[in-house]
């Protein structure tokens, strides 16, 4: 059998189901609409947690009496990567799967399709996008596409949630379809020593993670491509005979779609975004908003409010009192930054990311940065995390779990926690290399730009693997739908609070200790001849690096005070652009990455801020 990592009892009751009611799994490739589905089908947004034993997200609400669960988006079911296993297990305990189809992309979907038709799974496909598929000119027969598939199809457009009303009656009438011929007559000599026709299909597909049976007759799988090409050949079929096209020209959104995917058109495109994002978020949120949010808001009104309600609770001085609301205080500082600093940039960045995605945008950028990427470990859908980066490392950390593999979350990790300077401490950098002209901001972004390339480089050709290839959905340019894009920067910026403020109290009481106990103060200190001597920086710049540890802002506003030289702002802006990041950053990457590979990043990114520093001092000074 296959060797899943739970079964349908423990799944219903992982994800807050009940054992004896029916498991419906939604399936389909990536960007056919399964998250908008979701919502509707159960008219609550998505509620999202790990898969047990990884850090694949899955979806689930109650739908009626039964428990509904979203899968990853994937191409077939297989265990290529995290997210394909994560789908495969699921869909292996699915009593009923709502199988949903891109009417722009049929004769791509058909394949997962008629794979899970092939599986012996109860069946309802939801034919989705069918008003963009009549926009370009393709008109799909479901009635005829129902009887070749022997399941029910529903059109649907999920953005208006129309016919998914249709979709739940047709849950009553899920059927196990017609499977492939050849492969009906492939299973059915197997069908006595597996448990069902899921496992048998997958020992003939020769997935890795299937318990070969001892009695089993040698000869009998590696039957992978002889099935693949049999499943595509009826695919074939199938759309021949459903779908008519029309000669309906080109519009403007499809080539400028093909723009965004040139290099000589597409980096000045992406290059305009970024500027368009840089404007939006480091300049509108994170001045104009966070001034707002962090000085009126938080410390005007909400600090003194704090303190106040301490004082009269608590003796002036005491150890509680210090918690609570000292200079690193669980209800001061961390509340502040939490709420007052980080959660406009969050909101700013996930409102960014969210008009991307829905645009169709996104996946083109990824495919456009492909190229580069793969040459330092990575592949396109690392620009997601590198641009959330930009925003919030803490942020960032979290989504590398979208990526491929364990060896290219490592690579991002490293990247993020190393040469990627956060919005905030952007603001700071920028207000201090600016008011030295040009000639400074160049050599600042070369420095930073190279090491956060070399870094790459290094970590492809040391880190053991390959990258993953990029396998990703480009759909049609569209204008975002505002409502759709408001629940979904609401819903992820209230899910990384709740996993980031755990973390951050973490760390406040842990420099809370540090300082009590006199340790930071000697950390100051055995830092004071690394910074004089080797960065060429006074002796008090010292206290600037501490501090940012703490928080990457805090670091590069301590440098303002200090009489520094052209020359030195250049050092310790480079410096403590590449030093270690802030302490909810580091419990991010340790929580993500595993302690020894956290300590390692940890350690790599203190070696080449002053590394890196260092050899620039000897140039610049």
């Amino acid at each position: 059998m296959v060797l899943t990592r739970i079964n349908n009892k423990k799944l219903a009751r992982e994800f807050g189901g009940k054992s004896g009611k029916r498991v419906i799994v939604l399936a389909g490739n990536p960007n056919v609409g399964k998250s908008v589905i979701f919502n509707a089908l159960t008219n609550r947004y998505v509620e999202v947690s790990n898969f047990p034993g990884t850090t694949v997200e899955i979806s689930q609400s109650a739908l009626g009496e039964d428990l509904l669960l979203d899968t990853p988006g994937i191409y077939g079911v297989s265990s290529f990567n995290d997210e394909e296993r994560v789908a495969r297990d699921v869909i292996l305990q699915a009593d009923i799967i709502i199988n949903i189809v891109n009417a722009m992309h049929l004769e791509r979907d058909l394949f997962l399709t008629q794979q899970l038709i092939d599986m012996g799974i109860p069946l309802v496909v939801a034919l989705n996008m069918v008003d963009e598929a009549q926009q370009n000119g393709i008109e799909i027969d479901h009635r005829v596409l129902a009887e070749e598939l022997g399941v029910p199809v529903i059109p649907t457009v999920a953005v208006r949630g129309e016919g998914l009303e249709e979709v739940k009656a047709a849950l009553a009438g899920a059927s196990r379809g017609k499977r492939v011929s050849q492969v009906d007559a492939l299973l059915a000599p197997l069908l006595a020593y597996f448990p069902s026709a899921r496992e048998a299909l997958l020992y003939l597909e020769e997935d890795p993670s299937v318990e070969i049976p001892p009695q089993m007759p040698e000869g009998a799988a590696g039957k992978q491509e002889e099935i693949y090409l049999l499943r595509r050949n009826r695919v074939n079929e199938i759309v021949k005979a459903v779908v008519k096209e029309s000669s309906a020209g080109t519009g403007f959104a499809v080539r400028l779609g093909q723009m965004m995917l040139r290099t000589s058109t597409g980096l000045p495109l992406l290059i305009l975004s970024l500027i368009g994002m840089y404007y939006f978020i480091g300049v509108f949120i994170a001045q104009v908003v966070v001034d707002f949010t962090e000085e009126v808001v938080m410390e005007g009104y909400y600090v003194p409010l704090v303190e106040r309600l301490i004082e009269r609770i608590f003796t002036p001085g005491s150890l509680m009192a210090y918690i609570l609301a000292g200079e690193y205080g669980l209800l001061t500082m961390t509340m502040v930054y939490l709420l007052g600093l980080l959660m406009p940039l969050v909101a700013g960045f996930y409102f960014s990311l969210s008009l991307m995605e829905d645009s169709g945008y996104l996946p083109r950028v990824a495919t456009l940065m492909d190229r580069l990427l793969v040459k330092m470990g990575l592949n396109g859908r690392a620009v997601i995390p590198i641009i959330l980066g930009l925003g919030c490392v803490t942020m960032a950390t979290i989504t590398t779990r979208l990526l491929g593999s364990q060896r290219e979350r490592i690579i991002a990790t490293a990247l993020l926690g190393i040469a990627i300077p956060c919005s905030a401490q952007l603001g700071v950098i920028f207000g201090m290399v600016a008011p030295l002209g040009p000639l400074y901001l160049v050599i600042y972004l070369a420095t930073v730009g190279a090491v956060f390339v070399g870094l790459g480089l290094v970590m492809e050709k040391v880190l053991p693997g390959r990258s993953t290839d990029l396998l990703i959905d480009l759909p049609l340019l569209r204008l975002p739908r505002p409502g759709n894009i408001l629940r979904k920067t609401y819903m992820r910026t209230v899910h990384f609070l709740k996993e980031a403020a755990p973390l951050f109290a973490v760390g406040a009481l842990l420099i809370s200790f540090m300082e009590l106990s006199g340790i930071l103060y000697r950390i100051q200190a055995l830092a004071r001849p690394l910074v004089q001597d080797w960065l060429g920086l006074p002796s008090e710049a010292a206290t600037a690096f501490i501090m940012g540890i703490v928080r990457r802002d805090f670091g590069a506003a301590g440098l303002y005070a200090l009489p520094l030289a052209p020359g030195q702002t250049l050092v310790a802006l480079v410096a403590i652009t590449l030093f270690v990041p802030c302490i909810a950053s580091v419990l991010v990457i340790l929580k993500e990455r595993g302690a020894k590979d956290g300590l390692l990043i940890w350690t790599g990114s203190f070696v080449t801020a002053f590394l890196v520093g260092g050899l620039l001092a000897r140039v610049m000074l």
